[in-house]
Parts: structure tokens; sequence; C-alpha cells
């Protein structure tokens, strides 16, 4: 159990306000934050991280108290089991990827390096510098420095925004089988709902620093409830029109569904875009989120 309860003074685009959170996060939940720029998302990650002190309140990570502003506690950021992957890599320029990995470590394991580098498909990459690297290499490296750290709490502050959409689907899966293998607990800052659907179990939505709903990624974003024995959401990969009617690919999990729809279904629809797949008596219908 994660228990995070914090305030801090934070200055907005017009006035300021106060980042006022109280969450409760289970060991294992893969957690999405979301919100409008500006409502202290990537905020919240740095306190947890360390790298930005609350104003008050209280961090305790399974029964390990990381902040704690009454008792005077503040475990340093080196000293918390944390991996944190940001939004523009944030790699050493004067590193090689081999060398940006072992600097996360505390002690220097060239095996788990080989682990990592084999797991993140990399090996091929360990002598390079990170300006050689392309955007999707660039975030597999932050994301084996991360994981070199051991951590208990991962971080993703918008780890995937700036990559093409191949790349983008390819490293979810990655780190969808990241947070299983290592049993990690993740939290993630990301406007991309499929990706929010695709990966999270929980999401918390921010506004003005503050949780104003909670819950399933399918409760938070789907406002009308769709009776129906199938429901599944997953993201838009191909419109092609046959005759009179269009087949959608959807990509569902690591799977591929075609819905057959007509145009008033999918005039609203493009590539890249979160469905949401239903059946009602047997007749499958797609609907936007």
């Amino acid at each position: 159990m994660i228990e995070i309860s914090v305030r801090k003074k934070l200055k907005g685009k017009i006035s300021e306000f106060e980042l006022n959170i109280d969450i409760r996060i289970e060991s294992g939940d893969f957690v999405a934050v979301f919100g409008k720029s500006g409502s202290g998302k990537t905020t919240l990650l740095k306190m947890i991280a360390g790298l930005i002190n609350p104003d008050e309140g209280f961090i305790n990570v399974e029964g390990e108290v990381w902040f704690d502003s009454r008792k005077k506690i503040n475990i340093p950021p080196q000293k918390r089991r944390i991996g944190f992957v940001f939004q523009d890599y944030a790699l050493f320029p004067n590193m090689t990827v081999e060398e940006n990995i072992l600097f996360a470590m505390d002690v220097k394991d060239y095996r788990s390096l080989d682990e990592i580098l084999k797991l993140m498909e990399i090996e091929n990459l360990r002598e390079r510098k990170p300006e050689t690297l392309s955007g999707g290499q660039k975030q597999r490296v932050a994301l084996a420095r991360a994981l070199a750290r051991k951590p208990k709490i991962l971080l993703l502050d918008e780890p995937l925004s700036a990559l093409d959409l191949e790349t983008r689907l390819k490293l979810q899966d990655e780190i969808g089988t990241v947070h299983r293998r290592f049993n990690l607990t993740t939290i993630m800052v990301s406007h991309d709902f499929s990706e929010i659907f695709k990966l999270s179990n929980r999401v918390f939505v921010l506004s003005d620093g503050k949780v104003i709903k909670s819950g399933k990624p399918e409760d938070i974003f789907i406002q009308e409830k769709i009776s129906g024995k199938v429901k599944f959401s997953g993201q838009v990969l191909k419109i092609e029109k046959e005759d009179v009617v269009f087949i959608v690919s959807v990509l569902v999990g690591n799977n591929v569904i075609k819905v057959v729809s007509v145009e008033d279904e999918i005039k609203d629809i493009k590539v890249g875009d979160t469905v949401l797949i239903a059946s009602k008596a047997f007749n499958p219908f797609i609907m936007k989120v």
C-alpha cells in the first residue's frame, strides 16, 4: 500500500493554487494520472520521487515513511526505491547507453545490466551515445536505466508522447511487460486515452491540484454505461471501406479485432482514436471514447 497525503502551493498560469492530494494506491497497481496541463500531475510524481518537497503531509510506501513533515522525515531521492522516466529522456549525453544504465545502479551489476539490455532489446546499442539514437531507442534506454535501480515504484511522466504511433504502441506493450515482470507499482502521467485504457487499472483525474475523480478507466471516461455481454476498448489501427460498409481494425491488448460499421458510426472516428466495442444481442458496434 502506498499512502500519499500532501499539500503544496503552486503557481498556475493565472494565479496560485494548492496541490492537495490524499490518495491510496495498492501495491502492484498501474495507476494513470490524468488532467489538464498545470493541474499538478508532474509535481505529484516529483514529490513521490523526493525531487520536490511538499509543504506538509506524508508519503508512506509499504510501511516505510519517505516523507513526514510533522516528524521531520525526508528520505533523499537516491535512497527512495524509485525509477523515473521523463518525457525528454534525461539521458547523460557524454555517456554511452551502458554507462547511462550502470550510473543508476548502487552497485555495478553487469549480469543485471545484460538482462536489462536484452529485455529492452538494446543490446546492440550499448556502446552508442544518446545523440545517435532514435526517440524510441532513447526511451528504451531511459526505461532500462529506471529498472536498473530495482525500484518499488516506477514513475512515468508522459514517456511516449513524442513518439510516432507505431513506436508508441510497441513501447506500451513493453512497459506493460516490465510492470508485470518486475512486480512494480507504476504511476504514469498521460493525456493519451488509449494508453490509459491499455495499461492502467486505475485513474486519478486532477484539476487545479485536487483529485476530482478516481476509478477504473472505463468508469471515468465512458459517460454512458452500455449494457451487453461483451465490451472492451482499444485503439483504431485502420479504417477500410468495402462496398457500403467500413471495416475498422482495432487493437485490443495484443489482438486486432475487425468490426463492420456503417458510415454514421465511424464519422467521428480516425486512426489512433480510442474506441469502445460493445455487443448487444450479438451485434457488435463501435463508439469513440
